[in-house]
């Protein structure tokens, strides 16, 4: 397949696939320039016209979209499908369970569990939206809408791309990036604009998702600066906390996987159960241990009436009417999780070769869900305890100092709140560099047309470029920032929303044509993998390649 190469000053050759990366990367740079020079008309069309015309247009479309994820998922676990393996027949997985599920947890939310952790559940009771400010039944349900924002929903969104990566790059050998699945729909078209178009739009949507992430990082290491050391919170000094560990990123990048990133996540995973740990003993234990139990089972009996509401009923213009709510959290969310679906679903493709279909989504949609739960059940549950009881005002502080000193304000009212709030910090810090790395190596296979092993330098470009999006979005948005952290994210949602519907349905075709060449009872039965003929090509013949390099066409590695 022709590689597009690059010589770089060093003399080293840069695989890149140029369509996707000099259109995404101009395009991020565009962004760059646009925000630092004129921020306030920036913050206006992302906040006031994307952000509002998205939510009040095609909010539908979001909450549509992930109930469709998330009943394919459970289609594909009752079917026969199911017992699909994720590489040949033969294969078995690289990782034991216990491997894997530490790493599907590793790559869960990260900096939005500890910014959202306390804050979320915080501004659910005392919202008026569904309950009496304050009161129990606020309590339930701030519980309940934290666990929907958090839990099968956004797994669904991962499960879906993660599943079309590693089915379609491991089974049939095409490349690992987000065109594959439209293979069973275009052919051998994957490789020409139409391909290029949606590795564009992946990339964009990883590029701000992580953005997005880095802003509210940096806003809450911002917090905890002046909550330990008295730093003033301003937009000054997170610019410069973003820059700082944006380098320390880099430096990851360049140290390498095993010395870098492992090395971080490994102690970030220590560090975050620690705290998890210290406040369920401190704080209320014998309420946390039963409000996780209750809050499962009011999301149980609940689940299909928050999946699908969409507030039709109600009016729109009420300050705390449900349309109004959904705007600023759900939906928000929903296009968060799916920008960050090629980051995700990448990764946890990459850790799931030679499980079966049915595994893996079992293990991606009910592993980090259930632990996800367990993080906001302690930290939610106990803010709402301390405030119920009068301990501390969270939301107070909040008000006057923003979401991001949630947490910090919680951990005041505990001992130890010093040392607390420096791990904390820590949490954050390792959740911004691996965030950051990882995004740039799975924007940089993108690029480079599925290359499992992209060059350093283009990692570092895209690096960087994550930081000077987050820095931008912060920048444009001023007081507001978090308004143009969330606008960012429903700007890049929506198209890809609309990617990921192709995709599962480029998946069913895959998997129906897999059927007509292998019955399905005979995969059930174990039948000789032998028999099996291969029902899609692995990747592209020489014919086409050929044709596509007459044509002009150009393809990156696959």
């Amino acid at each position: 397949m022709q590689q597009e190469e690059q010589q770089s000053s060093g003399g080293m050759r840069l695989e890149i696939h140029k369509p996707v990366f000099f259109t995404a990367a101009g395009l991020a740079i565009a962004l760059v320039i646009w925000g630092a020079i004129w921020p306030e008309a920036a913050f206006e069309v992302l906040n006031e016209n994307i952000l509002a015309g998205v939510t009040d247009n095609f909010g539908w479309l979001f909450i549509a979209a992930v109930a469709v994820f998330l009943v394919f998922c459970i289609y594909l676990v009752i079917s026969p499908y199911g017992k699909i393996r994720l590489g040949p027949d033969d294969s078995r997985p690289d990782y034991s369970y216990a491997t894997w599920f530490a790493m599907l947890f590793s790559a869960g939310m990260g900096i939005g569990l500890l910014f959202y952790g306390v804050a979320e559940p915080v501004w659910h009771y005392v919202s008026d939206t569904f309950a009496e400010p304050e009161s129990e039944q606020a309590a339930e349900q701030a519980m309940l809408w934290t666990y929907h924002h958090w839990g099968l929903g956004p797994w669904a969104v991962y499960a879906v791309l993660g599943l079309s990566l590693a089915y379609f790059g491991f089974r049939h050998k095409l490349p690992l990036t987000v065109r594959a699945a439209l293979y069973p729909l275009i052919g051998d078209r994957i490789y020409g604009p139409i391909g290029n178009i949606v590795d564009i739009l992946a990339v964009l949507g990883t590029l701000v998702g992580v953005a997005v992430s880095l802003g509210l990082g940096a806003m809450q290491v911002n917090a905890g600066l002046e909550f330990v050391f008295g730093v003033q919170v301003d937009i000054t000094i997170q610019l410069i906390i973003i820059a700082v560990i944006t380098a320390a990123a880099v430096a990851s990048v360049v140290t390498g996987l095993d010395k870098g990133i492992r090395i971080l996540s490994q102690t970030n995973l220590v560090l975050a159960g620690a705290l998890l740990l210290f406040v369920a003993l401190v704080g209320p234990t014998i309420l946390i241990l039963t409000a996780y139990f209750d809050n499962l089972g009011n999301y149980v009996q609940n689940f299909v009436q928050v999946l699908t509401a969409s507030g039709a009923y109600e009016t729109v213009d009420a300050e705390y009417a449900l349309p109004a709510f959904l705007s600023d959290w759900t939906l928000f969310y929903w296009a968060w999780w799916i920008s960050w679906a090629p980051f995700v679903g990448m990764f946890i493709a990459r850790i799931s070769r030679g499980r079966t279909i049915r595994q893996f989504i079992l293990g991606v949609l009910l592993v980090p869900t259930l632990v996800s739960f367990l993080w906001f059940t302690v930290m939610g549950n106990t803010s709402l305890d301390l405030m119920d009881r009068g301990v501390v005002d969270i939301f107070g502080a909040m008000e006057e100092g923003g979401d991001e000193v949630a947490m910090f304000a919680m951990l005041d009212a505990f001992p130890l709140s010093l040392l607390t709030a420096i791990v904390a910090m820590l949490v954050v810090i390792f959740f911004f560099v691996t965030s950051s790395d990882s995004g740039s190596f799975v924007i940089d296979i993108l690029t480079s047309g599925g290359n499992p092993d992209p060059p350093v330098p283009t990692r570092i470009f895209w690096a960087v470029s994550e930081g000077l999006v987050a820095a931008v979005l912060l920048w444009a948005g001023g007081e507001f920032a978090l308004d143009a952290l969330q606008a960012g994210a429903v700007a890049t949602g929506l198209p890809f929303t609309i990617v990921l519907l192709v995709v599962v349905v480029g998946l069913i075709k895959g998997l129906r044509t897999e059927r007509s060449y292998y019955s399905l009872s005979q995969i059930a039965a174990g039948a000789d993998p032998e028999e099996r003929p291969k029902p899609i090509e692995d990747g592209m013949n020489d014919a086409a390649a050929s044709e596509a390099t007459d044509s002009g066409d150009e393809r990156g590695p696959a």
